[in-house]
């Protein structure tokens, strides 16, 4: 079962390309007066983030559930949190490689 992984490598990507994304305009950005528009946009994101975010780890595993299938969306969900913690961990390691 390959989609558990799918599902954590999905948000692992959405997650550095929001990065490079914040990084790229902030570097553009830098030095500029701060306005309103800042708190807005981060706002927006996070909302964003946690839609994108609620859709790949629970997506999959409610609609096990709506087949009656709980001990199966339970594994699913256990998954996708366990190889996402690895991400994070690679992530971690990472920052104190570099």
């Amino acid at each position: 079962m390959k989609k558990p992984f799918l599902h954590a490598l999905a948000a692992a990507l959405y997650i550095i390309v929001i990065v490079i994304v914040i990084n790229t305009i902030g570097s553009i950005l830098q030095g500029r007066e701060e306005t309103i528009i800042i708190p807005m946009a981060m706002l927006s994101l996070f909302v964003l983030s946690a839609a994108v975010m609620g859709f790949l780890f629970l997506s999959e595993p409610l609609q096990l559930l709506m087949e009656n299938r709980k001990h199966e969306a339970v594994i699913f969900f256990a998954k996708v949190v366990g190889i996402f913690a690895g991400f994070v961990a690679i992530f971690t390691i990472l920052l104190f490689l570099i």
